[in-house]
């Protein structure tokens, strides 16, 4: 399954990680998009826009308007909604200028830990 994991790690955590699998030569089966907090992840990853990711997820390339058609919303608010996840990498936008989820699962992760 092609999944990609929200996850919330510090910079340091994630090149460490990366540092590793080029040593190692092992890869990971997911593909992972880090936030440094939880209030960041929750300011890209909206319930908008995990509505629309769940819309575009396994769909393939679409246009702005054609996602804006599939949950039923406004096109200049779906276009805010994609830039934010094209900017965060969770969407790809095609060379013919559409958009897509590239994945066919999400599973977002954070620990809470007490003070």
């Amino acid at each position: 399954m092609n999944t990609v994991v929200l996850e919330v790690r510090s910079l340091t955590e994630t090149l460490a990680d990366a540092a590793r699998a080029m040593k190692t030569g092992r890869a990971e089966r997911e593909a992972r998009i880090a936030f440094a907090t939880p209030e960041l992840l929750w300011q890209v990853l909206t319930a908008k826009r995990w509505e629309l990711l769940k819309a575009l997820c396994g769909v393939g390339p679409v246009s702005i308007r054609e996602a804006a058609r599939r949950v039923g919303r406004d096109v200049k608010a779906v276009h805010g909604d994609v830039t934010a996840l094209l900017n965060a990498g969770v969407l790809r936008r095609t060379a013919d200028g559409r958009v897509e989820f590239p994945f066919q699962a999400v599973k977002v992760e954070f620990e809470l830990q007490a003070a």
